[in-house]
């Protein structure tokens, strides 16, 4: 795996870096940037360019995550319409009725071995990441629940922050459509297990 690695010498504790870190896993420590959550560091590097004095660079790291148990009987997808972004999925559709919609942050059929049995199947599954795609979902999310009969709704997001834009995208659309429905919000660790929900 690759995370970033800050050289203490060369840091002179600006702070553009904790600005430009999309996973708020950098602080300023003692006058110096410091990784405060490697585990949650994505590797991509956002604050390396806005370093001034070249402090940050990549680095593999021996840092694994454990491997699933494997499953000897290959299972189908449980998936019941395509399309599943959000960004590509219309805004009314016949699978839109008493739907259950699942809205999720795209890592977590990643991070979670049991995602389509538990999260898909039975469900209408919108998937998307708001740091990846940049956009708010709310204005979409508001539209669908608004034009159809939404039975339920749940949020399915990682403990990573850049998540938290799935949760709120979900309950600003709810607020916005003028609607009421059972919310139900799950969150996944990074290594696949659910932490609240």
């Amino acid at each position: 795996m690759v995370h970033i690695s800050i050289n203490e010498d060369r840091c002179t504790g600006c702070g553009l870096c904790v600005e430009a870190c999309h996973e708020a896993v950098i602080g300023i420590r003692d006058g110096k940037a410091r990784l405060l959550q490697e585990a949650y560091c994505d590797g991509l590097g956002s604050c390396i360019p806005v370093c001034p004095t070249g402090a940050i660079i990549k680095e593999a790291t021996d840092r694994q995550i454990p491997p699933e148990p494997s499953s000897p009987i290959p299972f189908a997808s449980n998936r019941a319409q395509w399309p599943v972004q959000i960004k590509l999925v219309p805004l009314q559709a016949p699978f839109f009725e008493q739907a259950n919609l699942v809205v999720s942050a795209d890592c977590c059929a990643y991070a979670y071995g049991n995602f389509h049995q538990e999260f898909v199947k039975n469900q209408i599954i919108l998937i998307g990441c708001p740091k990846l795609d940049a956009i708010d979902y709310s204005e979409k999310l508001g539209e669908i629940i608004h034009h159809n009969r939404i039975k339920s709704l749940r949020v399915i997001q990682m403990e990573v922050p850049c998540c938290g834009g799935i949760e709120h995208a979900v309950c600003k659309a709810l607020k916005n459509s003028g609607k009421i429905l059972p919310v139900t919000i799950i969150k996944l660790s990074i290594e696949g297990k659910i932490v609240n929900g």
